[in-house]
């Protein structure tokens, strides 16, 4: 059986050793992967012994609870990493985390600080990410303005409609 954390590989061989306590992630991502398999699973002990020990008192283990019972998990998805490896003691993953609730989809965007405490990596912040601005090459163009194509009719008349 495939892991449900995205990574394409066996779940015994991926997350299981992880959640059951016989090994711990070597890197931040495989850290972030562990954690969205335990929401997934509801293994709210082990959400909350990968919170960084100086960050634990801020996270409720009954509401992560709660939001993971409630979830139906459909997938995580890695946008980037920086650093996070091996040798490192510091760590950010992006990710996005889809789930559904109430029959609504959602997804949680998300870019995760981890950090390394006594050899062993942890969760210790996250924030969404910041807007995007958009930037227009031109003016933009109201429906009743004259179409920029220069036919003379309105641009809601004309190619606005085939936007």
């Amino acid at each position: 059986m495939l892991c449900n954390c995205g990574s394409q590989k066996e779940y015994v061989l991926c997350c299981e050793p992880y959640l059951t306590g016989a090994a711990h992630p070597l890197t931040a991502e495989a850290l972030m992967r562990s954690r969205y398999s335990a929401f997934e699973r509801c293994l709210v002990p082990y959400i909350m012994g990968t919170v960084h020990p100086d960050k634990r008192d801020a996270h409720d283990p009954s509401g992560i609870e709660e939001w993971a019972k409630s979830s139906e998990w459909q997938g995580l998805e890695i946008v980037r990493t920086a650093d996070g490896g091996v040798d490192d003691d510091e760590g950010i993953v992006e990710f996005i985390a889809r789930f559904r609730t109430k029959d609504a989809p959602r997804k949680h965007h998300e870019i995760a600080v981890f950090r390394k405490h006594e050899e062993r990596w942890y969760f210790f912040d996250g924030a969404p990410p910041k807007a995007q601005t958009v930037v227009r090459d031109s003016p933009k163009v109201g429906r009743n303005d004259p179409c920029p194509c220069g036919s003379g009719r309105k641009y809601k008349k004309c190619c606005a409609k085939s936007a």
